[in-house]
């Protein structure tokens, strides 16, 4: 009877400690935060790569951009193995292997082998995803998931905004080797942390056979296809915003780049408050589509008002543009906790792996695509325009097939 004492004692939602689980969101958050720096980091190492390293800036794209491509070809497979083997041993695996593969990335002087060690560290990286996701699904109440994810969400932007800060200035004055070993020190720590403090979510007894196939959330059913959908169409905006702002304040709007980066990060701030809001929102009112409807027609509204205000060469634009880059980004949690509730604990980290994919994917084709439709009709027109795909996203909320918490 050993294991059932054992059982017994193991820790559930219910009896577990409020410090313990907002220590388990604090690590989850922490190992999201440090894989961005790694993933989203190099983009930053372009300048060095270019002026130190002789790279032509193509080639110095190809290289910041494949921890993104290791990312997305690693989504679906972290999330099978979270799973199989829980979110625990994903995220130390990861995360180690994160740190390992930036510590050769900084030790090698061959640049096709950095692209290689860079790719894999990515999608190392990538197995905080769907791991950390569900650590905080399977701690946290239904009625407190909201505000956890909206927080576990902020991590992406602090990721970045760390490696705003430190990447490129240690390339600039030591090189690019010796800026990687701050992702790699990242993901070292972030791995110690969780080791401390991390524990595998509860879950039911696996089923087998047709009992086991009828777990699967895709099988007739479409509400996770249709909030797949909804992301897919909502993520160009944000990526439209995020891509062009300090373009459209520095070309148009005739401001400087010190000032136009600070405007910037302070709207990054402000959208990392707005997916917190948006989850605390979701807790109050008893749902996550509802709001997600919500955020679409207000993301269509804002982007429309934007296009117009900068064509008319209003001051409101700037306010605007703030606004856009807090209500675009406010669907990310809303979409990633009602997917993980939906999917349930043997399924996941497959559907979170999708999720994440698909939005990947998207995002990598607006900046090209984004760029032609600027220079064809200019910053207010594309602006305008894209504030059409929330409108076709705002129907395709599933609002009616939602289930109560569970």
């Amino acid at each position: 009877m050993p294991s059932t004492a054992a059982a017994a004692r193991r820790p559930t939602p219910e009896t577990i400690g409020a410090g313990r689980r907002w220590g388990m969101l604090a690590a989850s958050t922490l190992a999201q935060a440090c894989a961005a720096v790694m993933v989203h980091g190099p983009a930053f190492l372009i300048p060095a790569l270019h002026d130190r390293e002789g790279l032509s800036l193509a080639q110095a794209g190809v290289v910041a951009a494949a921890p993104t491509v290791g990312v997305m070809l690693a989504l679906v497979p972290w999330g099978a193995l979270t799973d199989r083997r829980g979110e625990r041993l994903v995220l130390l695996l990861g995360l180690t292997l994160t740190s390992l593969l930036g510590l050769g990335a900084t030790l090698t002087r061959d640049l096709v082998a950095l692209t290689v060690l860079l790719g894999l560290a990515g999608a190392a990286a990538a197995s905080t995803s769907a791991a950390s996701g569900r650590v905080v699904v399977g701690w946290f109440p239904p009625a407190r998931r909201g505000l956890a994810m909206g927080i576990r969400q902020m991590a992406q932007p602090v990721g970045v905004g760390v490696a705003a800060i430190t990447l490129a200035v240690i390339a600039e004055r030591h090189g690019v080797h010796v800026a990687i070993v701050v992702p790699t020190i990242a993901a070292a720590l972030a791995a110690a942390v969780v080791a401390l403090v991390v524990l595998d979510p509860p879950r039911p007894p696996r089923r087998t056979g047709v009992a086991a196939r009828a777990e699967n959330p895709y099988r007739g059913d479409r509400y996770l296809v249709r909030i797949h959908a909804v992301s897919v169409l909502l993520v160009v905006p944000q990526f439209v915003v995020w891509t062009f702002a300090l373009v459209w304040l520095v070309q148009d709007r005739d401001w400087s780049i010190a000032a136009a980066g600070t405007l910037v990060a302070l709207a990054q701030v402000v959208g990392a408050l707005g997916r917190i809001a948006a989850g605390q929102l979701s807790d109050m009112v008893g749902s996550r589509m509802r709001p997600l409807r919500w955020v679409a027609l207000v993301a269509a509204a804002t982007m429309l008002l934007l296009g117009v205000s900068a064509g008319a060469d209003w001051a409101v634009a700037v306010l605007l543009l703030v606004v856009a880059t807090a209500v675009t980004v406010a669907d990310n949690g809303l979409a990633f906790t009602a997917v993980a509730e939906r999917a349930g604990p043997f399924w996941s980290g497959r559907a979170l792996g999708i999720q994440n994919t698909s939005q990947f994917l998207t995002s990598s084709v607006v900046p090209p695509v984004g760029g032609l439709l600027v220079t064809a009709v200019g910053f207010p027109w594309a602006f305008a325009i894209v504030a059409l795909l929330p409108v076709l996203a705002a129907p395709l909320v599933p609002v009616r097939q939602e289930r109560a918490f569970e």
